[in-house]
């Protein structure tokens, strides 16, 4: 039987604000247990919420920027359950009435192809504290400091068919919601989290499968893996007899599978309510409009402005604008390279390339974000303009941006220190072809009966002599016509 994958993703965005999202207490990561929860995170008789202003507006921010509908009077309400890093009992969230309803993304997929990805609603809430287990010798401990941390819930539609579909969808929320700065995307640290939803059903059927909720991916890696053991996990059980339960499960990293941690609950399980002690949000027009207008230039904005301004390609603007950090500095090389060398046109191709390449390779190889690149936007602008005015070669280039990233120093100093200046004299490349064609005769005469594959080999000998110094463009030319005759 041939079987179809369905999956939903929950997205737990923790939003960017200095206090909690019903008290005063700070959200700052990495705070020793329990210093940063007060008496209404505690739960303590008598007191009561207050909603933060900023959560909200965050929230508004994440609605307008994915073209979803703002509730202008939203509720929050009380979802009961009882774990031990759930002080009251419940969790302050939205169930009927929430913020922001409907909205889609679009995502791009391997094949080049866009899928729009539908968004059913995305809610604000408080996130519950932390058990903890290491180091504590049978016992658990809890902290609860991150109890009452404000966060967007961003519910999907099961739109998606494959992990990879749901990792580019989770990829592109992400991009998303650090473009907005509401959000700062940790998955470390859990400030970016999600749930996924994961069925399956025979192909060419409407009724969906029965869904084991897989809690708490907190990377892009294991959401794949899960997914794809899970999907398998299930085939597996359906063609041999067996029915799927619904439940919710753990992704164990260690030994790549998930695990049953409890049956699946419903809405009704809840026993969800409006909130007594919270007002409902009440936002109007003007309040949307003047959030609106805050919005930045969004990822899928920026990218067709790339493509426009510098025919950059699809994949080339869509690499680059995965991180609002990464297309500034692809610009900012742009701009300081017009701005010192207006007599040199840089290529914007060589520029896209280079940061994404070469450049991106050296900040994954020790850890650095572009942000804290060792290799300033003007720097990178100078090797560049040296590629273009043919003092070095395109090859060269990336052993002189290695360089500078090791030994922070200019690219020219670099280029003059071990003589690595171009050879665009055309006496100098002449002498070197024809000193390598006089001592490879033989290979003259087969290139001349028809092997036109040898001049590569003729190309490279005098690289080598030139030791790699030869302006490919100028070789290239005089090559032809002396091999010619």
């Amino acid at each position: 039987m041939q079987w179809e994958t369905v999956i939903g993703l929950e997205i737990h965005a923790q939003l960017l604000t200095s206090s909690k999202i019903f008290s005063g207490s700070a959200t700052a990561y990495g705070a020793p247990p329990n210093s940063q929860a007060n008496l209404v995170d505690l739960a303590y008789p008598g007191v009561l919420p207050v909603l933060n202003a900023e959560a909200v507006r965050m929230a508004v921010k994440f609605g307008l920027a994915v073209n979803a509908r703002v509730t202008r009077r939203s509720i929050f309400a009380r979802k009961n359950y009882f774990y031990p890093d759930l002080p009251k009992g419940y969790q302050i969230s939205q169930y009927e009435l929430p913020i922001v309803s409907g909205g889609a993304v679009d995502v791009l997929l391997d094949d080049g192809s866009v899928k729009r990805i539908d968004i059913t609603r995305a809610h604000l809430e408080e996130d519950a504290g932390k058990s903890l287990h290491e180091g504590l010798a049978g016992q658990t401990g809890v902290d609860l400091n991150r109890a009452g941390t404000p966060l967007i819930e961003i519910v999907s539609e099961p739109a998606m068919r494959s992990a990879k579909q749901a990792v580019a969808y989770l990829k592109k929320i992400h991009t998303l919601v650090r473009y907005l700065q509401i959000c700062d995307g940790n998955m470390q640290e859990g400030s970016f989290r999600c749930d996924a939803n994961v069925s399956v059903r025979p192909r060419g059927t409407e009724k969906l499968g029965t869904r084991a909720e897989i809690k708490n991916l907190n990377s892009f890696r294991f959401v794949e893996k899960a997914i794809n053991y899970e999907v398998a996990r299930q085939i597996e059980l359906l063609e041999g007899g067996g029915r799927v339960v619904q439940e919710t499960r753990l992704y164990d990293a260690d030994r790549g599978e998930t695990r049953s941690m409890r049956s699946k609950e419903e809405a009704n399980d809840y026993r969800y309510f409006p909130d007594p002690d919270l007002l409902p949000v009440e936002i109007d027009q003007l309040y949307i409009d003047t959030v609106c207008a805050s919005l930045p230039e969004l990822p899928d904005q920026k990218a067709q402005r790339l493509r426009k301004d510098y025919d950059l390609s699809a994949y080339d603007a869509g690499v680059l604008t995965a991180s609002a950090e990464l297309a500034d500095y692809f610009e900012t090389v742009i701009e300081k390279a017009a701005a010192g060398f207006p007599a040199t046109a840089l290529s914007p191709k060589l520029a896209a390339n280079t940061v994404i390449g070469e450049l991106s390779g050296l900040l994954n190889r020790d850890g650095v974000e572009i942000n804290d690149s060792r290799i300033a936007p003007a720097a990178l602008a100078k090797l560049l303009v040296r590629v273009a005015d043919n003092t070095i070669s395109g090859k060269i280039a990336k052993e002189v941006l290695e360089a500078m990233w090791d030994e922070g120093k200019d690219a020219d100093a670099i280029i003059e220190a071990r003589g690595w200046r171009q050879i665009t004299d055309e006496s100098a490349i002449e002498a070197a072809i024809d000193a390598v064609i006089a001592a490879n005769p033989s290979q003259l005469a087969q290139y001349r009966s028809g092997k036109d594959k040898l001049f590569g080999f003729f190309v490279g000998q005098v690289m080598k002599a030139t030791q790699g110094k030869a302006n490919p463009a100028r070789l290239n030319e005089l090559l032809k016509k002396k091999l010619g005759g």
